[in-house]
């Protein structure tokens, strides 16, 4: 029998269960790339339920207990006396979600003889330390593609709310002013503006596509160049690397994955290229961009806005600058995991879960690493050898 520690974020201050908005959430079964969503043999929650949090347990309890199991959900993760580091000892699976990270570091996998899994309830695994996950033979999986629809409406939504000034506008509405010249003195249209994004994958491309019905330039940087049939499609101009983009454009929004390659990759000196009162979106990993030059940015008026979801550490300290800096539009880290997103990924988790527990492959899709290598998704995201270990990411 196994033992599965899950680590998920705390429960709503009010408490468990909210009261939630809507009865329910639509229906959807497969992703733009023709890959399915997750197909697991039952699931033990209703869609649209807080599955996240930890009274929530991405309706695994039934699932695994009913199966001789062992679940043990915390959201106690930081520190040698944290409930994760005491439960790791005998552990065989850890699950985790980028939202409130587990960090699987050398260290802690070196201490947990057990461990042959980890499982991102989400996208992006960057909080495990791929190599050391390789070293020991582990697997590491993750739900690809179960949120990125959500993270890219998530960017979208931030473009508009810098470029419009829309948080400020309505602060002055809520706080009984009408201070109209306040509010648009900063706030401009979108249309006809130059727009980028930095990685064109699954995220990238959906916001590319959402965005092009507000007539703007579109613009995008990958590694892989798109299909000649999309770039003419979408009407895409094509750069061969951030820099050359972020001169060009007056919005970026940051899809790529941390690794050495990106780290810092925004930083004081490439800021000061770009024009004067551009705006940047970071979805992707806080320490992509310097912490402190966007900050400074903010303050000199280089950049008009900032906003994102990402941050370093996870969760960020009372006092973390980006918590009041000027011009800021940033959220905890929420875009990938709200309800509608829950219901695919707690469902992906427990179908690979199932697949693992019954020693069938894992689809290829999911995996990061498997075999005492990169695999699946992981092959094209990451890259072994060069410090993919945690500690370095939001």
């Amino acid at each position: 029998m196994a033992k599965i520690v899950c680590v998920l974020y705390p429960d709503p201050v009010d408490g468990f269960p909210p009261k939630y908005a809507r009865d329910g959430i639509p229906a959807v079964t497969g992703y733009p790339d023709g890959q399915t969503t997750p197909t697991p043999e039952a699931v033990d929650f209703t869609p649209g339920e807080l599955l996240g949090s930890v009274s929530g347990e991405l309706g695994l309890r039934t699932f695994l207990e009913e199966r001789g199991h062992t679940l043990v959900v915390t959201s106690d993760k930081e520190g040698p006396d944290s409930e994760l580091e005491r439960e790791l000892a005998d552990a065989d699976v850890v699950i985790s979600q980028p939202f409130w990270p587990a960090y699987l570091s050398k260290a802690r996998i070196a201490k947990a003889p057990n461990l042959k899994l980890a499982i991102t309830a989400g996208i992006g695994s960057d909080h495990v330390d791929l190599d050391a996950a390789i070293e020991r033979g582990m697997t590491v999986a993750e739900v690809t593609y179960s949120n990125s629809i959500s993270v890219a409406e998530h960017a979208v939504m931030q473009i508009l709310a810098l470029v419009r000034n829309y948080l400020p506008s309505h602060q002055w509405a809520r706080d009984g002013g009408w201070n109209i010249a306040d509010c648009v003195a900063n706030a401009y249209d979108l249309e006809g503006m130059n727009v980028g994004v930095i990685a064109a994958g699954r995220i990238g491309v959906a916001v590319l596509r959402r965005l092009a019905p507000f007539d703007v330039k579109l613009h995008y940087t990958d590694k892989r160049r798109l299909p000649r049939e999309t770039e003419e499609e979408l009407g895409l101009t094509y750069h061969p690397d951030a820099r050359a983009l972020a001169r060009a454009v007056d919005v970026v929004s940051i899809h790529c994955p941390l690794h050495p390659e990106t780290e810092g990759l925004f930083d004081e000196k490439l800021i000061g290229e770009m024009k004067r009162g551009s705006y940047i979106i970071n979805t992707a990993r806080a320490q992509i961009v310097d912490q402190d030059a966007v900050t400074a940015a903010l303050k000199s008026g280089q950049l008009a806005g900032y906003a994102g979801d990402v941050w370093y550490p996870q969760p960020p300290p009372a006092d973390h600058p980006w918590r009041t800096a000027p011009h800021n539009g940033m959220t905890p880290h929420v875009s990938g995991t709200t309800p509608s997103a829950q219901a695919r990924y707690a469902a992906g988790t427990r179908e690979i879960l199932e697949d693992y527990l019954a020693q069938r492959p894992i689809r290829d899709e999911y995996l990061i690493v498997d075999g005492g290598s990169l695999a699946g998704t992981g092959a094209t995201s990451y890259t072994a050898g060069t410090g993919t270990a945690p500690g370095v990411s939001a």
